[in-house]
């Protein structure tokens, strides 16, 4: 068949479908629908994720943390009291990690107390302000940087120093006007002497990256050293950054030992710790919502497929009511081929029409997540390749048969039809 016979049978396919034009809307209802619903679906996914992982790339790709709870949460009852049974990290075993650990350059440790109010000469914030009692590395390692001012140093930890460094909303709120560097503020109603506030780090799900106050993790323990979590004293969270990033299965080996050294596990018991890094907090995100993904895509699916015999049954109806016409076309020298290369043009053309107005449906809808919050747009490429892919093979599966019965007519047989 030369280009000229092929163009002049996709003209008569859209010739048809525009002589049609009510049969041909309610064909495609379905098919937008079921491309819409996936498109919409995985966008408002993809723009959960992308911020997910944004959210949980804090750490850098160099850096993990070892803690006594699990970052995920608990995933039984059972779970939950085996890590409540565990002795908490310290101070002394983040040293010990500083000190052994030669695939790291910087190791921190961490505190965390939370809920309480920050003021200054009276004007008091809210009372959910959280206070991190760290060392030096705290900034580094979890790629939150001072802005104005310094950060708290290692003589301020030797010597417990009362100085503190503030999160950028916490200082646009006490100090509008005045520079805040050298000012007293009171900390859960203690006086700390302000020495630097961190650059303004902004989270799409409003978390406290910019309200909260940092301290030297002695002032900390001297201040809240007694303070039990929950009914069990607080655990250090001990955070490490590899040298580079090719070192930090390394150093994440290293500090398994060393911790398990200090801890006096034998070599049958298992790690009464856990290890976190945002890579592992971005495949747990993305394992979480694969069975999401999947459902969507099996309800989009189905809505196609059956979209997909609504398009073969309206076909064959049309394949009847053109009975005639195709016994012309036969009789002036049309090949069966050429019969049922137009048949199943017109149905991959319907499928594919409803495929690109179902992806841009999808598309909007999926993105008015983004309209209601400060999620970035976004637009997966993918799976819009994807619908318009599994748009062609549903024409082509679907209209498969219509175009068959109407290759197969016997032109003197369609040219006596009434």
């Amino acid at each position: 068949m030369n280009k000229m016979q092929k163009l002049d049978i996709l003209l008569m396919s859209l010739s048809a479908i525009r002589s049609n034009k009510l049969r041909s809307v309610l064909t495609l209802v379905g098919i937008v629908a079921g491309v819409a619903s996936i498109i919409a679906v995985m966008t408002a996914i993809s723009i959960v994720q992308v911020a997910m992982e944004k959210e949980m790339s804090v750490l850098g790709s160099q850096t993990f943390q070892a803690q006594k709870w699990p970052a995920g949460g608990f995933n039984s009852e059972q779970d939950r009291r085996k890590a409540e049974k565990r002795p908490p990290l310290t101070v002394a075993e983040a040293d010990a990690v500083r000190a052994q650990v030669d695939s790291a350059d910087q190791v921190g440790a961490e505190l965390w107390h939370f809920g309480v109010s920050v003021s200054y000469k009276g004007d008091v914030s809210n009372p959910n302000v959280a206070i991190v009692g760290g060392t030096p590395e705290y900034s580094e390692n979890n790629t939150h940087y001072v802005g104005i001012g310094r950060n708290i140093s290692h003589m301020d930890v030797a010597g417990a120093r009362r100085v503190a460094v503030i999160g950028y909303g916490l200082a646009e709120r006490l100090f509008p006007f005045v520079d805040p560097i050298g000012r007293d503020i009171f900390v859960d109603k203690r006086k700390y002497r302000l020495v630097g506030v961190f650059q303004e780090k902004k989270s799409a799900f409003g978390s406290g990256y910019d309200n909260y106050v940092l301290m030297p993790v002695t002032s900390f323990q001297r201040t809240y050293g007694n303070l039990r979590n929950g009914g069990f004293a607080k655990s250090v969270n001990i955070t490490v950054h590899a040298r580079t990033p090719d070192l930090l299965e390394n150093a994440m080996e290293e500090t398994r030992q060393v911790l398990r050294r200090e801890r006096g596990l034998k070599h049958n018991e298992e790690d009464n710790f856990e290890f976190f890094s945002s890579e592992s907090l971005i495949t747990n995100f993305n394992r979480t919502t694969l069975g999401v993904k999947i459902g969507a895509f099996v309800m989009g699916t189905i809505s196609l497929v059956v979209a997909g015999i609504g398009i073969m049954n309206i076909m064959l109806v049309s394949v009847t009511e053109r009975t005639k016409e195709i016994g012309i076309r036969k009789s002036l020298g049309a090949k069966r081929q050429d019969i049922l290369r137009q048949f199943l043009w017109e149905a991959v053309i319907l499928c594919n029409i409803g495929g690109a107005l179902g992806v841009v449906l999808g598309f909007g809808l999926g993105n008015v997540l983004s309209a209601m919050t400060d999620f970035e747009a976004s637009v997966p490429l993918e799976w819009a390749i994807m619908g318009v892919v599994f748009c062609t093979i549903v024409g082509v599966g679907f209209g498969l048969l219509p175009a068959i019965k109407a290759s197969k007519l016997d032109p003197i047989e369609a040219l006596r039809f009434e």
